[in-house]
């Protein structure tokens, strides 16, 4: 890294340094000297620093301003104006300004005793604002929103992305990729109507549509914040009304235990598929969360064996998904059989997929409504009939008390294991 050299020149301090070779298409000259104004070593050598950096930045801006990019050269010019001690204005903004102060814009643009025209598109508004298109707009949310990415998993970051871009797919197909500031209230009227003629004709539910109704304005709503872009979407009023939710129904007991668990009736599953069955039958965890458990999750010795539901290689589904169930009956019984976790279907979105398919080819969904979810409605049920208490209940389905503050552990691991002992298959 280069020093700043302080060199003393008709009674006061300056900066003189060597310009960076990346500057030499916005800065001429092949060095700098720039006044300390300080008569003192030591207040200049502290001032140093700060002044160079100071330089680069206005250098900075400049080079952005180069940039063919169109959001890219508006952001540069920005800079620079702000670099320069102005705030940017549009050309009919600035034209409009008292004389004096374009007089002050005007001479702010002459730099080193030449006018520099990056300057004087970024001071006299030279630069038109960039329109962010539905499209564009989608690029700069993945930067806008990282933090939403914190923690997931490959797959879970796949799945968390394809209903943006597919919502987007949409819009374009059927309006246009259009500025996000020309998106008119007919506009999405127009793309309202395309999906109710989808729900009309091709079996889909209202909740696909607002689907993509909802994850087009999670992104505008953040660009248009994040980008100061002040704009006034219209996006208010456009959902559909929603039918009855398709609940998954619960495996009755009787199922459970004379079809699901009949000897040799899962032998045509693989081991680690069969386990996250089992395992899921006296739990009633989420088929992600029994999949994405590890070695060090699944704790087989002690006095009370117990699986831990963390967020380790994953996002959990809130925070109160973090648990601890204890191992009972058949699911205890298959853990031991498979202590090492399932890294077939860590972090992948296919364990559901590949269980109903097997329940469905081999006559073991009680209805076609049934699925592998439904093993969680029956112990969430089956807790529910042996009157678990109800604070009890939502800790081991990791469920949220409502609104209520948490307090203490909610039952020791041991009583709970008692109690679940009771409804175990």
């Amino acid at each position: 890294m280069a020093q700043d050299i302080i060199v003393l020149r008709n009674g006061g301090w300056s900066l003189y340094r060597r310009v960076p070779k990346r500057f030499e298409s916005v800065e001429p000259r092949k060095h700098v000297l720039k006044s300390l104004k300080t008569d003192s070593r030591s207040v200049a050598e502290r001032k140093a620093a700060a002044v160079w950096s100071h330089l680069v930045e206005g250098w900075e801006a400049r080079l952005k301003g180069q940039y063919s990019d169109a959001e890219r050269r508006f952001e540069a010019a920005r800079d620079l104006a702000g670099h320069l001690g102005f705030n940017f204005l549009p050309a009919d903004r600035v034209a409009a300004l008292p004389l004096e102060e374009r007089a002050r814009r005007v001479r702010a643009t002459i730099v080193n005793g030449e006018p520099d025209p990056l300057a004087a598109a970024a001071l006299l508004g030279g630069v038109p604002e960039a329109k962010i298109t539905v499209t564009k707009a989608l690029d700069l949310y993945w930067m806008l929103a990282k933090d939403k990415t914190l923690g997931k998993s490959a797959d879970q970051l796949r799945r968390w992305e394809n209903p943006l871009k597919k919502a987007t797919a949409n819009f374009v197909a059927q309006i246009g990729d259009k500025a996000l500031a020309d998106i008119t209230g007919d506009d999405m009227l127009d793309f309202r109507q395309w999906w109710l003629e989808r729900l009309e004709t091709g079996g889909l539910t209202a909740n696909s549509a607002n689907k993509d109704l909802t994850h087009l304005a999670v992104v505008w709503r953040t660009v248009n914040k994040m980008k100061r872009l002040g704009l006034v979407l219209p996006l208010s009023d456009l959902s559909f009304k929603e039918g009855e939710r398709r609940a998954r129904p619960p495996f009755d007991v009787e199922w459970i235990k004379t079809r699901l668990l009949k000897p040799g009736a899962l032998d045509g599953l693989n081991t680690e598929a069969r386990t996250i069955v089992l395992g899921m039958v006296n739990t009633g965890y989420r088929p992600s969360e029994g999949a994405g458990l590890l070695r060090e999750h699944i704790r087989l010795e002690g006095k009370t064996p117990h699986i831990s539901i963390e967020p380790v290689g994953r996002q959990l589904k809130n925070e109160t998904s973090k648990r601890l169930i204890p191992l009972t009956g058949v699911s205890l019984e298959a853990f031991r059989a498979c202590p090492g976790g399932f890294p077939t279907y860590a972090g992948k979105d296919k364990i559901s997929a590949t269980v109903n398919a097997f329940l469905a080819d081999n006559g073991l969904k009680q209805t076609p409504k049934h699925s592998l979810y439904s093993l969680r409605h029956s112990f969430e049920d089956r807790m529910l009939t042996a009157g678990i208490d109800e604070r009890i209940r939502r800790d081991l389905m990791g469920h949220s008390l409502g609104g209520r503050e948490r307090y203490g552990e909610g039952g020791a691991l041991e009583h709970r294991a008692a109690l679940l002992k009771k409804i175990a298959l």
